[in-house]
């Protein structure tokens, strides 16, 4: 699993994306054991880092279960990680990183 996210984050950090988190659900009840959330400089690049993933995973037999977007969010489903590439607005208005820290204290 480690390997995984260390590959997706590489993807990310050599195509731009910026304030690169993962975040370690495992153990909680939630949708996915991982969590990775990525800056984006706009919409253009987010989809061009959907591609690289796709491009950058293929050989990883990496299965993309399901592509959610609009121009400042995209979210990747792999099964047991959740990327979401959103613009700075967007991250900083949903603010993701607080709502999975407190379900993880929740469920502690």
């Amino acid at each position: 699993m480690q390997e995984r996210i260390e590959r997706i984050i590489k993807i990310l950090d050599a195509k731009k994306a910026e304030a690169i988190e993962a975040i370690d659900m495992g153990g909680r009840e939630y949708i996915a054991k991982y969590v990775i959330i990525a800056t984006t400089m706009g919409e253009r690049h987010a989809y061009s880092l959907t591609d690289d993933l796709k491009e950058g995973l293929k050989d990883e037999g990496e299965q993309f279960l399901g592509i959610e977007s609009s121009g400042d969010w995209v979210v990747i489903d792999l099964g047991d990680i959740l990327i979401h590439l959103m613009s700075a607005q967007y991250r900083a208005k949903y603010n993701i990183e607080e709502f999975l820290s407190k379900l993880k204290e929740a469920k502690a």
